[in-house]
């Protein structure tokens, strides 16, 4: 046998192997086995905190185990590229936030996946950030922190490279001219440990995790970066409010799986997810969070993470933003 008739003969073997795996995938119940959530980030954040919510939902419904799996690093590169690579039949899916399609492709020269290796299942909810600093810096208003912040350097925290809070102080930089300097760290919450230790000046971050802080007095609350307040502090103007509307920005929390997953595979899951989140205990879990609803699936979730990442990719090549 000739070496281009056996090289043919593996082509073929390999496209009958695919071709067979993705049948199964689709034809087979969902869940058959334990399912994994790879979040992210690390444990604690929001997205950590709604993943176990759901799984355990779920678990209790199907009767397989749903476990979150914390596979932080990169921005969220490195969990995004582990499912990338996963099995298509729905039992390893993504947890986490926008970034990996709409910050990370415009900040990183390379990456380990493609955006197109991925696909949105669920834009679950949206989210608002909370401008804090520490309470030794003096800065009680929006004013005082534009006044100090344009004079001196503040060091801000944020959740890592890439991150949420990453880009806004580049923003602010941008279109505030204040002088921030941005301090990464491995998730939301040591990066909010951060300003209660003093550590850097201040930070945009996860509200939910901030307020705590912010009730007992270690972090002092300045504004949210959403078009609304926040239901966990609504005394605490928006940045719009402020006399900011340019520092206005949002985060999305997605559930994404691997782009061959097939289509009917993705509705059943995308379905029991909804229904899930449908429950009146998930929907106090997502107030609490300070998340807005919005259970985009299918064409309309892909949208909204395009739109999103066109507009972020407009700010990042205003602000020469780099993974630091």
């Amino acid at each position: 046998m000739t070496a281009l008739v056996l090289r043919r003969t593996a082509l073929l073997a390999g496209l009958l192997l695919s071709l067979t795996g993705s049948l199964q995938a689709q034809n087979a119940p969902w869940p058959n086995k334990p399912v994994r959530f790879i979040n992210s980030f690390p444990p604690g954040g929001p997205s950590d905190i709604l993943a176990r919510a759901v799984g355990d939902v779920l678990q209790k419904q199907f009767n397989q185990p749903f476990t979150v799996e914390n596979k932080p690093g990169a921005a969220g590169n490195v969990g995004a590229d582990q499912v990338a690579k996963s099995s298509v039949d729905g039992h390893t899916l993504l947890w986490g936030i926008d970034t990996t399609h709409t910050i990370n492709p415009h900040i990183y020269k390379t990456m380990a996946f493609k955006e197109a290796d991925l696909k949105p299942l669920l834009v679950i909810s949206s989210s608002a950030l909370l401008l804090g600093v520490h309470p030794s810096s003096g800065i009680k208003t929006v004013k005082d922190f534009m006044q100090v912040a344009r004079e001196r350097s503040l060091n801000f925290s944020s959740g890592g490279n890439g991150s949420p809070g990453h880009l806004w102080v580049n923003m602010s930089n941008v279109s505030a001219a204040t002088r921030l300097v941005h301090v990464p760290y491995r998730g939301n919450s040591p990066a909010v440990m951060a300003v209660v230790s003093g550590e850097v000046d201040g930070g945009t971050l996860a509200t939910p995790g901030m307020m705590p802080h912010v009730k007992g007095g270690k972090i002092t609350a300045l504004a949210v970066t959403g078009r609304q307040r926040s239901r966990l502090a609504p005394e605490v103007p928006t940045v719009a409010e402020a006399g900011f509307k340019d520092l206005e920005s949002e985060v999305l929390y997605v559930v994404m799986a691997p782009a061959n997953t097939p289509a009917p595979l993705m509705q059943t899951m995308a379905k029991a997810i909804t229904e899930a989140l449908g429950r009146p205990e998930l929907q106090t879990r997502l107030k609490d969070l300070d998340m807005t609803y919005e259970g985009l699936t299918g064409a309309a979730a892909s949208e909204r993470l395009k739109k999103l990442s066109d507009h972020y990719g407009r700010v990042i090549r205003a602000t020469g933003m780099k993974v630091d």
